[in-house]
């Protein structure tokens, strides 16, 4: 083994296949009504939005460090990370993927789903 190996490169996945994983990741960590939208067809700077809830301040860190992990063992970091469990929205930043992680009462106050209601729903896992 080299000491100079180069580092691991991500998996080559396409943007639907890393999204259906971060759905996964999140559904495994319990949270609510997770989707996948896709929003090729509407927006230039994101191809999917991944959107969900959890149940109080202690759920969505907990769903939030298990996307950050899991999709980081798969060799992608966000470039990205905004908000708090506090504020009741965190989102990561993958680029072309972007996930939205609410508190129960900011889903239904912003209600994104409605705002692009417009995108397909990919995969829901409720």
């Amino acid at each position: 083994m080299s000491l100079n190996a180069p580092a691991a490169t991500p998996a080559e996945l396409s943007t639907l296949d890393l999204g259906r994983s971060i759905v996964e990741t999140a559904s495994d960590r319990q949270a609510i009504d997770v989707r996948l939208l896709d929003l090729r067809e509407l927006i230039a700077f994101a191809d999917h939005f991944v959107v969900c809830h959890g149940t109080s301040d202690r759920h969505v860190r907990a769903i939030v460090d298990a996307i950050v992990e899991s999709i980081g063992k798969l060799g992608y970091e966000p470039t990205h990370i905004e908000g708090t469990p506090e504020g009741g929205w965190i989102l990561i930043d993958y680029g072309q993927i972007i996930v939205h992680v609410f508190a129960e009462e900011q889903r239904e106050y912003y209600q994104l789903e409605r705002l692009w209601q417009l995108a397909p729903v990919l995969m829901r896992v409720q």
